[in-house]
């Protein structure tokens, strides 16, 4: 069967056009490029961590006792596996870029011979294997190199990505509309949307400190439409929601959506609550760790994960009235740690601890 010129001639072009990519990322991948870059940035990454950690504990997180210790180990570890990956790259990439040499040839060659397809074809089939090998060399150098600090790299990502969102909620929390108590830190934040039955379903913001639940509600409103659009809109950011986790009574996680991928939590709260239950659309975070955090709020377990000791003093529960001074009506709710006054809720004198 007689093959057709033109194509032929376009088999040919686009042959030699895989074949300069595949040589062009050579030129790169030869030098082991990437690997270094990923050296590179993870001792960029790692020379932060320490300065990351003191921004924050300055910002007012108090827990994560842990970081310390992770941290220091972190920055006392890696010289070692950088200095060994280095010494890898340096030796390797030299004989790697000394096979990318001929194959430029042979690419040269197949360029100026294009016109002749058959033989230029010949050519690109003869450059193919060493450009093959070559390939399969540089991936062998990669993945060894890499293996002497994936591990390390893994626990430093996941150290780093906690950093991170400890970061986000501290900026949520300076930004809050509630002031903390004394001795009180945020310990989870989440993006919510408060769910009243489709009736002005809130969006913000879900906290869980070590004292209290709490919902504030951030979000833009349309105050002007033009044609269903809107054309000027305003920014809502208030409290919407303050309990005591002495008041929760319990919470339960909810998957729902059409594939069960919405994480969604129904918190229980006691009659002295503003509200007897409250429903909440997690986005970005698992319900079912949510469910555990506050089980975990309730029974005082994040005391064992304070970095920064809560000052004496400032734990009046149990020296608190448990009566109006004024009116003598009973004290319901709860005294928190850090509360420094009760409010009376029939006759709404302040009764002041300590």
């Amino acid at each position: 069967m007689t093959t057709d010129p033109t194509q032929a001639a376009a088999a040919l072009t686009t042959k030699i056009n895989d074949l300069d990519r595949r040589i062009t990322a050579l030129q790169s991948d030869a030098r082991l490029a990437d690997v270094q870059d990923e050296v590179e940035n993870l001792d960029t990454a790692i020379g932060k961590l320490k300065a990351r950690l003191s921004e924050i504990r300055a910002l007012g997180y108090v827990f994560g006792r842990d970081l310390d210790d992770k941290i220091a180990a972190t920055v006392r570890q890696w010289p070692a596996l950088r200095s060994g990956a280095k010494a890898q790259i340096a030796k390797q990439a030299p004989d790697l870029q000394s096979g990318l040499k001929p194959l430029e040839v042979k690419l040269a060659n197949v360029k100026r011979r294009q016109a002749q397809v058959a033989e230029a074809t010949r050519l690109v089939g003869d450059a193919l294997p060493g450009v093959e090998n070559l390939e399969a060399r540089v991936t062998a150098a990669q993945a060894a190199i890499r293996g002497t600090f994936d591990a390390f790299k893994r626990d430093a990502d996941q150290l780093a990505a906690r950093l991170t969102e400890i970061e986000r909620m501290v900026e949520w929390t300076r930004d809050a509309k509630f002031t903390l108590l004394a001795g009180e830190g945020v310990y989870a934040a989440v993006a919510a949307k408060w769910d009243r039955d489709g009736k002005d379903d809130p969006k913000g913001r879900l906290f869980l400190t070590d004292q209290r639940v709490l919902f504030e509600r951030r979000e833009e409103i349309a105050t002007k439409k033009f044609l269903f659009v809107a054309t000027e809109k305003e920014l809502v950011h208030e409290l919407l929601l303050e309990v005591p986790v002495r008041e929760v009574e319990g919470s339960v996680a909810n998957d729902r959506g059409l594939f069960g991928n919405e994480d969604h939590i129904d918190v229980a709260f006691s009659h002295e609550a503003p509200v007897r239950a409250a429903h909440f659309h997690l986005d970005g975070q698992d319900n079912k760790l949510w469910v555990t955090l506050i089980e975990r709020a309730k029974t005082g377990e994040f005391d064992k994960e304070r970095a920064v000791k809560v000052e004496p003093g400032v734990d009046h529960s149990a020296t608190a009235p448990t009566k109006c001074p004024s009116c003598g009506a009973n004290f319901t709710r709860p005294v928190m740690r850090g509360q420094t006054e009760i409010k009376c809720e029939f006759c709404g004198s302040i009764a002041r601890l300590g």
